[in-house]
């Protein structure tokens, strides 16, 4: 349990909470992808058919975004602010199971951006030896709470997005990025 586990536990709380952000370096190369979130399996996150419950990988996916957040320069002082950014939109693709302990290693693409939209790229992998195990992509939508609605984010924040949108747009984007939901059906039968 860390300390923010202590100070609030009966309200969700990620890993990077209450440490801050990083500060931007304009001249650090911007890995493709991001790799800035590793975790083992925990045991409350594994259910009653022993391996990791759908809803954990969403909160791993979720603490992912949290350190994307820190590595942009989002942190408690900026929530403080009254301005965050919230998931408006999540596409789960469940690939293979993970069982209590196993490493799970994290990587990020931003995939586009605009003033008040982020849109993300996350895939888990096993730390070990690399397997896919799950993928996610999400929209988020940068908001003043206070409000109850989206702004733009600041100039600053939408640079530093654009630098990190010109390495990552050099990748492919992944086959599963805006793939619609449904039953595919052959109509010729």
């Amino acid at each position: 349990m860390n300390a923010a586990d202590d100070r609030q536990p009966d309200r969700v709380v990620t890993p990077y909470e209450g440490t801050g952000h990083r500060a931007w370096d304009d001249e650090r190369e911007i890995p493709v992808p991001l790799r800035l979130h590793r975790t083992p399996v925990r045991p409350q996150w594994v259910d009653y058919n022993g391996h990791m419950s759908e809803s954990c990988y969403l909160l791993v996916f979720g603490d992912n975004s949290d350190a994307f957040f820190r590595y942009l320069g989002i942190g408690e002082e900026y929530r403080a602010g009254g301005r965050s950014l919230y998931t408006v939109e999540s596409h789960l693709h469940n690939k293979r199971e993970a069982a209590e302990g196993e490493p799970l290693e994290l990587g990020l693409r931003l995939l586009d951006f605009d003033a008040k939209r982020i849109h993300l790229f996350h895939e888990m992998r096993h730390g070990a030896d690399g397997t896919l195990l799950a993928t996610a992509e999400q929209m988020l939508v940068h908001v003043d709470a206070a409000q109850g609605r989206s702004c733009p984010l600041p100039e600053e924040l939408q640079r530093r997005l654009g630098a990190i949108l010109a390495a990552h747009s050099r990748a492919p984007v992944p086959d599963v990025v805006g793939r619609p939901m449904g039953i595919r059906r052959d109509r010729n039968t």
